[in-house]
């Protein structure tokens, strides 16, 4: 009995130290449908440091959108690699679009990158066709970012809690407007 209870301390002061711990559970726990693809990792882990562009074709990193840039230090992060040629792609873009609008703000943004050959005007246009106009258009053109952080396909989606830090992955497209999706993304970002 007394080493559970000793359990049962050191749990709550874990969680007290890291309440992003306390967050991925919560998180987990909401799973359904295809969030159920959505693992969350049991420690979190670092991302990449390549570097990618913006559209602009300004040099970023994963380091920059959690300590430079105001939009998004400290926030939880939503980060899609995807492709033009990508038809799962197509399917959940204006998925992560709803969920931008929806939750996007003080403590949570959706960032997309293309990863591999996507000419720019081929990302805008398809974009426009998609009717997307709240996503950023950052390419990764070498995948330099994406094979260091271990993306073999697409769509491929990794959250970054506000620490800059990896700590979960779904592979494959998924129903970014479904009621769990948003669920377990609130819970995350503190929007219980």
């Amino acid at each position: 009995m007394k080493r559970y209870l000793l359990a049962f301390v050191y749990t709550g002061l874990v969680v007290l130290a890291n309440p992003t711990l306390a967050d991925v559970d919560a998180a987990s726990a909401l799973r359904e449908g295809d969030m159920k693809k959505m693992n969350f990792h049991s420690v979190p882990k670092a991302v990449g440091t390549s570097q990618f562009t913006g559209f602009d074709q300004k040099p970023l990193s994963l380091a920059d959108y959690q300590l430079s840039l105001a939009d998004y230090q400290g926030k939880w992060v939503l980060l899609n690699f995807w492709a033009t040629w990508c038809a799962p792609c197509r399917k959940e873009m204006p998925m992560l679009s709803e969920l931008q609008t929806e939750l996007g703000g003080e403590n949570f943004e959706v960032v997309t990158i293309a990863t591999g050959r996507n000419p720019p005007s081929a990302m805008q246009k398809f974009f426009n066709e998609i009717r997307v106009t709240n996503l950023p258009l950052h390419r990764d053109p070498k995948s330099l970012l994406a094979r260091e952080m271990g993306v073999l396909g697409l769509p491929i989606t990794v959250i970054i809690n506000p620490e800059g830090q990896e700590v979960g992955r779904l592979q494959g497209d998924a129903e970014w407007s479904s009621d769990s999706a948003k669920a377990m993304l609130r819970a995350l970002i503190g929007e219980e």
